[in-house]
């Protein structure tokens, strides 16, 4: 179990509980979410998903999340929602709470794409918390793609995605153009018609590469 995650000095705050102004809905309409007295955003079913108004390429991501209970309810319609990386590769938010092997639809699966290792939800009406390290894809000078997304997920405290590679966005995104890669994008929070809760929400920008120069010190 890892330990929590403190949100350093350099960090970009996408949402800490003040306002909503730096986000919007996809058409540019201002958020029609709520936004509550404890510090978090509250979805509204049906006004549409939200992004933000800040956009990243690499980047480390912290954000908090809270499921409904829904008991009555199984699969995808139990308090369902996703977080977009660049708004382009959704992790899926979902109470999954209690199921053995986790599948590529559940809580922390890259969606229809790479199932978590395991199964690291709480159960609903408790906060939970990703950080997601994310890599986007490389591009030769002509724009041909030589290297595909990456993503390392800690969900609660378990590593539940190493270093996976990702080679399209995933299912539920329109198509892209041909240059939409090379772009910096949103984060995206889903209105998938259930109501959850989101807090905390901040990132750091990563340099593409580190330096290639070994100088010398004088400390």
């Amino acid at each position: 179990m890892l330990a929590a995650t403190e949100r350093p000095d350099n960090a970009v705050v996408l949402f800490d509980g003040t306002s909503l102004d730096g986000w919007k809905h996809p058409d540019d309409r201002p958020v029609e979410w709520k936004l509550l007295d404890d510090g978090s955003m509250e979805i509204v079913p049906k006004t549409g998903s939200i992004i933000s108004k800040y956009e990243f390429h690499d980047c480390f991501l912290h954000l908090e999340f809270k499921c409904s209970d829904m008991p009555d309810m199984t699969g995808q319609k139990k308090s369902n929602s996703g977080v977009f990386l660049q708004n382009r590769y959704e992790i899926q938010v979902l109470d999954s709470y209690g199921w053995k092997i986790p599948g590529t639809g559940d809580c922390g699966a890259l969606y229809n794409h790479h199932a978590p290792l395991t199964n690291a939800c709480k159960p609903a009406i408790e906060w939970q918390t990703y950080d997601i390290f994310f890599r986007a894809p490389r591009f030769s000078v002509g724009r041909k793609k030589i290297e595909n997304a990456r993503m390392t997920v800690i969900f609660n405290g378990q590593i539940i995605h190493n270093n996976i590679e990702q080679h399209q966005p995933t299912a539920g995104n329109p198509p892209p153009p041909d240059n939409w890669s090379l772009k910096p994008g949103p984060l995206q929070l889903q209105d998938h018609g259930d109501v959850l809760w989101y807090r905390n929400i901040w990132l750091v920008d990563l340099p593409a590469a580190g330096s290639t120069d070994y100088p010398p010190r004088n400390d």
